[in-house]
């Protein structure tokens, strides 16, 4: 898989990639991320990518030729239209879904943001979808745009050391992860529930499930309606459900 990153600070976002588990994945070859410099496509002697925006209003706004060349070059590189997307705060919120469908889609191109954000044009020309972290603004595209890559890497092959690494983790089955514990196997007093040093596995699957579930219920109910549970999972959350409801 192929991901390109259209940046005006390309040096942060490589620092950032060539670390842990993605620079790994790099190096071996498993992903190839790439740092486009949009800079290198301004219009002017002084290297401008922004000019204000009219009918008024606070900052500047990314002009649309230099995005625009770089994104050529880009498809240029690829012999293809790579999958374009812009960090936006305006964009579909991203899911543990979406980096799944995403991460299928062998070649894809981020846009980051700067400024007071992006001409339209240039958006309605050439990018395919608008994606968003949460309801919330950050300074610039970069940091969204890393999360993005980073998310959909470490579902590709090889990338994570086990297979089913991340099946077990948040939001992939749309439950929260269950709590876990490593050692000491007492700590300020606090003991590693037994069943996890039990050995026996179809108990602790069962903990582990029983955990995620009610975790799940508790902060985040709405993630449930997309879970799959089984009879006895789902008999386990009506307890709970009416257990609360008691309290």
């Amino acid at each position: 898989m192929r991901i390109d990153i259209m940046t005006l600070f390309p040096q942060m976002c490589e620092a950032v990639m060539s670390e842990s588990i993605i620079g790994r994945a790099r190096d071996t070859g498993k992903v190839e991320i790439n740092f486009h410099q949009i800079r290198d496509f301004a219009v002017s002697r002084r290297n401008q990518v922004d000019d204000t925006p009219y009918g008024g209003g606070a900052g500047m706004l990314m002009m649309p030729q230099p995005i625009y060349d770089c994104f050529m070059k880009i498809c240029g590189e690829t012999g293809v239209k790579p999958h374009l997307i812009y960090m936006s705060p305006c964009g579909k919120t991203l899911t543990q879904e979406r980096v799944k469908e995403l991460s299928e889609i062998p070649n894809i191109a981020i846009l980051c943001g700067r400024y007071e954000g992006v001409d339209q044009r240039v958006i309605d020309e050439i990018v395919d979808e608008e994606i968003s972290i949460g309801d919330y603004v950050v300074t610039g595209g970069e940091m969204p745009a890393m999360i993005l890559a980073d998310a959909i890497s470490r579902m590709l092959p090889g990338v994570l050391s086990e297979p089913e690494g991340f099946m077990g983790e948040s939001h992939y089955s749309s439950l929260l992860e269950y709590p876990q514990y490593t050692k000491p196997p007492v700590w300020h007093g606090v003991e590693v529930p037994p069943v996890l040093a039990s050995g026996h596995h179809a108990n602790i699957k069962k903990w582990q499930r029983e955990r995620a579930i009610e975790r799940t219920y508790e902060r985040r109910p709405e993630l449930l309606e997309n879970a799959e549970l089984d009879k006895k999972e789902r008999k386990f959350l009506e307890e709970l459900k009416n257990r609360k409801d008691g309290e």
